[in-house]
């Protein structure tokens, strides 16, 4: 399995930012997927995930600001970032669990300046 995760970069406290992670080596529509995230000096946390049936999860701290999508035909996973904070500064990655084994992206840098 194969995540490649893109969209990170450096926006200003308000704005938005778009992640997209592109699946390759699995069937995708068999696994939920998700978003997590590791600031410096901190814990990787699960930011959001969705089910196969697309239901979706947020941590707390993204509730209303943060939506994750998934395209089964295009094997891909997004999360649309709005009205982002200093405190979502970190690498983003994207991830599944495929036959008892999780599986990671390369990680992407969210910045956001104040």
């Amino acid at each position: 399995v194969q995540l490649q995760a893109s969209g990170g970069g450096l926006v200003q406290a308000g704005g938005s930012l778009r992640l997209s992670c592109a699946a390759s080596g699995t069937n995708f529509r068999l696994y939920n997927m998700g978003w997590y995230r590791q600031a410096p000096g901190k814990q990787r946390e699960l930011v959001a995930d969705i089910s196969t049936s697309h239901d979706k999860r947020y941590v707390a701290s993204v509730e209303g600001r943060f939506a994750i999508s998934r395209d089964n035909v295009r094997r891909t996973v997004d999360l649309q970032m709005n009205d982002l904070r200093p405190e979502d500064t970190a690498v983003y990655y994207c991830s599944t669990n495929c036959s008892g084994r999780t599986f990671w992206g390369q990680g992407t840098q969210v910045t956001v300046s104040s």
